[in-house]
């Protein structure tokens, strides 16, 4: 199974400074690498109040600096919103620096503000990202392709690109990554089964039954569970808040399983957001199976670092020595 430290550096007004945070992230890096943890992940949003992160590719270049072998994985990087000859170049750059070892989620996005931050429209962002699929594959042959009227090359090229995944939940965008992405990565498996079907029907090698299975989005491990909840408990309350919000944006109502509004007991009840005694934590990570993926987001909502690390200590002394023996990469499908 994979195991996976996760990060956005929401930083809202309650919670820790960003500088805190971005400074306390560097070292987490490093703890996780040095752990034996399978990989870093990284969000993408923009004009966020609470400053979420919007630039992945730099902080991809810190993880890359600061680690020697987990996988650095922006998921999702939103594709749409980049020119796609400058992100072939950076993500080159990047798969250079971090010695091959990018793994790249490209998304859709959704949010309406995002896109006309940027110059383009919502309703063009599935040709955004074909458009960013294509041009990073010519752009990474090392050869001049033509895009869009222009002659390109992009230099230097990575011995081994990175390898492109498609994130999404639609059954269109599972047969789109069937045919034109190194992999699938739905957020809890949608459509895992359209998908094979899919590249199976194209002659492409069988990415098996299974898929990534997702853990609880968060997870901290403490001795005392109530009083760790009841700090928690807002830093949850404002991601969930903010996502309803966002869907708002997008799709004039809320969505999600916490569309109707927001109640801390149901948020510890659902299961996504977990408090845990060092022994429920190895139970919890026994009970996964291999294709099941582990997460740690110790600094969510803006928590306090020093908050974050007494539980990441503890993980390592009481948790990981139990189970280290179940962490491994996960295959990429068709790579």
């Amino acid at each position: 199974m994979e195991f996976v430290i996760s990060f956005d550096f929401r930083a809202p007004a309650f919670g820790a400074p960003a500088g805190d945070l971005y400074a306390a992230a560097l070292d987490m890096f490093s703890w996780a690498d040095e752990l034996g943890f399978n990989c870093v992940s990284l969000g993408e949003h923009h004009a966020s109040a609470d400053g979420y992160l919007p630039s992945p590719i730099a902080v991809a270049g810190a993880i890359a600096s600061r680690t020697r072998s987990v996988t650095i994985r922006p998921n999702v990087l939103l594709a749409p919103l980049y020119e796609p000859v400058k992100l072939a170049e950076d993500l080159a750059v990047l798969q250079l620096l971090s010695g091959s070892r990018m793994q790249v989620v490209i998304g859709a996005g959704y949010r309406p503000y995002e896109f006309q931050m940027f110059g383009t429209r919502r309703e063009d962002r599935k040709q955004g990202y074909l458009d960013a699929f294509r041009v990073l594959r010519q752009a990474w042959s090392g050869k001049e392709f033509e895009h869009r009227g222009r002659k390109v090359t992009v230099t230097p090229v990575p011995e081994l690109p990175p390898p492109l995944l498609l994130g999404g939940a639609h059954p269109a965008v599972a047969r789109r990554a069937a045919d034109i992405a190194d992999g699938f990565f739905p957020p809890n498996g949608e459509n895992w089964d359209i998908y094979r079907a899919e590249r199976l029907r194209l002659g492409k090698s069988d990415p098996g039954e299974k898929f990534h299975r997702l853990g609880p989005i968060y997870t901290y491990v403490t001795h005392d569970v109530e009083a760790a909840w009841e700090t928690i408990a807002p830093h949850v309350t404002h991601c969930v808040e903010s996502y309803a919000e966002w869907t708002i944006e997008a799709y004039g109502k809320a969505a999600g399983p916490f569309a109707g509004g927001v109640d801390v007991d149901d948020l510890r009840r659902s299961g996504a957001y977990q408090v845990l005694t060092p022994d429920q934590a190895v139970a919890l990570i026994e009970s996964m199976d291999d294709c099941s993926t582990f997460i740690l987001t110790p600094l969510l909502g803006g928590l306090d670092p020093e908050f974050a690390w007494r539980g990441l200590r503890l993980f390592a002394d009481d948790v990981w020595p139990k189970v280290r023996h179940r962490a491994a990469p996960m295959p990429i499908p068709g790579v």
